[in-house]
């Protein structure tokens, strides 16, 4: 009888498919063991519980030392995926203040976020005050897989400086994806030095090794903490601010638009910088941040936004300055010259308008009095002579390239998020508009801070500082110093103009004259002379009122801009303003006559509607 040999065959095939199963799980085994962590994370969570330690975020004080934000205890709520079970849902919500719909919300974004994993903690809530978390605590030991995470909230002294100061809160997944050291539920700065100065400000994160037992049970510090990581606190900041200048200033800009920039001309250290309206910045701290920064979003008059460096506006008369200078430099005018003003400024058919004044008169008047024509004819001048500059468009680019030099047309760099540059045009921008044909006559406004041109509040209260130094200036900042740290050279190194020093002199005179006789007499302090320009910027609406000035003449300790939105001439708030803000800092305090008027300044108001501003 034949043998069959097909059984023979079967044999080996179901030898093959035995070694083939051994083969996979042996790769597998192996696979998991080289490549894959995720028993090793298994295990380790098991016998590990890894805890953050988060730093102190660094302290904030004025020049004199004097505490404006600091830090107060909270704590987060932090959940493990893994271990939450059994868990009575509804006695958690009742003991942390939520909803059922929130926590199951919560659970389902947790599982969303860029990093997340179940065996580690995860941020649920954060910044609980120290009261409301008692409660909590208290009964923590009922839900499994939560935990507490000790943490810290900003406290702002004052309920003043906003703008500066900014706030803190929770990072998004940009920041995360930016910077590693950020994760989940992490605080991150995001208005004013807050933001500007995280990194010195945030410190750097600790780390503590728990181990635990079978059930779950934390018995200490692994290996008696050897591998253990202190945090590091964050970095203090002291600024140039002054705390009763700020008050003040903030005080004087009540019921009113606009901004308040004070210099100190050595430095660039900013004194006082107001923005109105302008908000309480305790209000943006803790759990409500979210909530309270789309109201303020939601406000028409958007208090928000810092005007001081994100409002650009015309710079109107304080503009001339820079002009003069600018003229004495190239040429177009010497000291002596002067030029008539019958009521304004006329050529052919051309008319701009000037209030009554002598004329003809040479230039340190016509800073006193802010003449209108005088500084039309420069322009003039300038634009039209064809033995220096081939071109309009030749004369065009020098003047343009003196205004950059002086800090307009760009952002100065202040150690502030959202600073705006401002407008200074130049040639290829008129090229443009008029199709190549055009003369100085076409743009005439721009000789008086008009038309085209436009600044911010800074770059005017700059402007006074480096007439105030005579032809140099350090670009402003509000940090004064770092604690171990250097200031970035930027702010230590003098920027000088392509003017000379010796022109400077006559701005000098031409200021102080205006306050000795001329459109800034209200701006005068007993026994300091004081030196100003006024500004009544051409609006839609009703003008804007506009001061710039600085104080000592000869030791210049403060410069200051002051910009009233609709506020009518620069003498109505610009000037009293401007010389209140002065008096507080040379003097420490204000005269019996000058608590008057600012308490009078504070309650006059203007009336803008509801009109988005």
């Amino acid at each position: 009888m034949a043998r069959d040999h097909s059984f023979d065959n079967r044999k080996f095939v179901i030898g093959g498919i035995a070694v083939g199963i051994i083969l996979i799980y042996i790769i597998r085994l192996f696979s998991l063991q080289m490549f894959s962590d995720d028993y090793k994370k298994s295990a380790d969570s098991n016998a590990f519980r890894k805890e953050i330690i988060y730093p102190s975020r660094g302290l904030v004080t004025d020049r004199k030392g004097r505490l404006l934000v600091y830090n107060e205890p909270s704590y987060n709520i932090m959940v493990v995926m893994q271990e939450q079970w059994g868990v009575d849902t509804l006695d958690f919500c009742e003991t942390v203040g939520i909803t059922p719909e929130f926590y199951k919300q919560r659970m389902k974004e947790i599982k969303q976020r860029i990093g997340y994993s179940r065996h580690t903690p995860q941020l649920f809530m954060s910044q609980i005050p120290a009261e409301e978390f008692s409660v909590f605590k208290e009964k923590l030991y009922r839900f499994n897989g939560f935990s507490a995470e000790k943490r810290t909230i900003r406290h702002y002294a004052d309920g003043m400086g906003a703008h500066i100061l900014g706030d803190v809160g929770e990072v998004n997944e940009k920041d995360i994806l930016n910077d590693p050291y950020y994760r989940s539920g992490d605080n991150i700065g995001k208005l004013g030095i807050e933001r500007s100065y995280e990194q010195y400000l945030r410190g750097e994160k600790g780390m503590r090794i728990m181990l635990r037992d079978v059930r779950g049970r934390t018995k200490g510090h692994y290996m008696d903490g050897q591998y253990d990581i202190a945090p590091v606190p964050g970095r203090n900041l002291t600024l140039g601010l002054d705390k009763d200048l700020q008050a003040l200033a903030e005080r004087l800009l009540q019921g009113k638009l606009g901004a308040i920039v004070a210099i100190e001309p050595a430095t660039g250290e900013v004194l006082c910088m107001a923005s109105s309206p302008t908000y309480d910045p305790r209000i943006m701290v803790g759990r409500d941040r979210g909530k309270m920064h789309r109201k303020l979003s939601a406000d028409p008059m958007k208090p928000l936004l810092n005007r001081a460096i994100m409002g650009t506006y015309p710079p109107g008369s304080t503009f001339k300055l820079t002009q003069s200078l600018i003229g004495l430099q190239e040429g177009s005018i010497t000291p002596d010259i002067g030029f008539p003003c019958n009521g304004g400024f006329h050529y052919g058919g051309l008319h701009l308008g000037c209030h009554p004044h002598p004329a003809p008169i040479p230039l340190v008047p016509s800073i006193a009095t802010s003449c209108n024509a005088y500084f039309c004819w420069n322009l003039v001048r300038m634009f039209s002579n064809r033995s220096k500059y081939p071109t309009v468009q030749d004369a065009m680019t020098r003047w343009k390239d003196h205004l950059v030099e002086m800090g307009f047309g760009y952002a100065l760099g202040i150690d502030l998020p959202g600073e705006k540059r401002g407008m200074i045009p130049n040639a290829q921008y008129y090229d443009k508009a008029y199709k190549g044909i055009w003369n100085a006559l076409t743009v005439i406004s721009i000789s008086i801070g008009q038309g085209e041109v436009t600044a911010t509040p800074l770059q005017i209260a700059n402007l006074a500082a480096t007439i105030a130094n005579r032809g140099h200036y350090y670009v402003p900042h509000v940090v004064r110093e770092i604690q171990h740290a250097e200031l970035d050279s930027v702010y230590t190194t003098p920027n000088y103009t392509m003017v000379d020093e010796k022109w400077y002199d006559y701005a000098v005179e031409g200021m102080r004259a205006a306050v000795t006789g001329g459109t800034c007499r209200g701006a005068a302090i007993p026994g300091i002379e004081v030196c100003g320009k006024t500004g009544t910027a051409e609006n839609r609406g009703q003008d804007h009122s506009v001061f710039m000035g600085f104080a000592p003449m000869n030791e210049p300790k403060i410069a200051v801009a002051v910009y009233v939105e609709n506020g009518g001439y620069g003498a109505v708030y610009g000037v009293p303003i401007g010389g209140l803000i002065m008096e507080q800092y040379l003097n420490g305090e204000l005269s019996e006559t000058s608590k008057l008027k600012a308490d009078a300044m504070q309650q006059r108001t203007i009336n803008y509607g509801k009109q988005e501003r």
